[in-house]
């Protein structure tokens, strides 16, 4: 299937690319097919912003779209920076302030109270309005200083996920304390919290679409 990814943000389109090509879609990015607008994400929830971002885009395309929102949810900030993630620094999309914000904020925070989780929303809608949301989330905590690999970004040299995934598949814990940004691009998507919201929407893509063909030849 031809599905639109509908994010600006080079990271998450590479991992959206990534995992739905490995599903064996077709994935265009919005500016390959030239949308350049940007909804206004203001809703209270994940799944809220991401069916906004993923209808607004749908309809510009006509073709199928698939939109996240995700955010990192701190347990000692009462789940802050959550939905404000990309904009926790005060302006939208400066990851090295937001990092920098997020260390100051846990300075005085032991190591046995930096819990913290990833949480992601995946919208998959249709031109004909119908959509499907699905969720994934990846546990972890907050490194006292940035963790920077070759990989990630955002939030990624200082998150330490609790798991990382296998060659082949499957997962072990994460004993040598790698922060996202560190594992490689298979060891992050089979533990992540966006590779697990897609894992979601991938087993339940198929009974979606029989149900969408259902409902299309009964209004035939």
């Amino acid at each position: 299937m031809l599905i639109c990814a509908a994010t600006g943000n080079a990271g998450k389109l590479a991992e959206l690319r990534r995992i739905l090509e490995a599903q064996g879609h077709e994935v265009k990015s919005q500016k390959e097919l030239g949308i350049t607008i940007e909804p206004e994400e203001n809703g209270t929830t994940f799944a809220e912003n991401a069916l906004i971002k993923a209808q607004a885009i749908c309809v510009a395309s006509g073709i199928a779209t698939v939109a996240d929102d995700s955010g990192l949810c701190v347990d000692a900030l009462g789940g802050a920076p959550g939905v404000y993630s990309a904009r926790y620094c005060g302006w939208h999309g400066d990851d090295e302030a937001n990092n920098d914000k997020l260390l100051v904020e846990l300075a005085q925070v032991p190591a046995q109270r930096r819990g913290a989780r990833f949480v992601s929303a995946v919208c998959l809608m249709m031109p004909d309005g119908r959509h499907l949301t699905c969720m994934g989330e990846c546990l972890g905590s907050i490194a006292f200083e940035r963790l920077p690999g070759d990989y990630g970004f955002g939030y990624d040299p200082l998150f330490v996920p609790d798991e990382c995934g296998l060659p082949g598949g499957g997962k072990r814990l994460n004993t040598e304390g790698r922060s996202y940004s560190q594992l490689t691009p298979d060891e992050k998507d089979a533990i992540s919290h966006r590779g697990r919201a897609m894992e979601h929407l991938q087993m339940r893509l198929p009974s979606f679409l029989e149900e969408q063909h259902v409902l299309g030849s009964d209004d035939d």
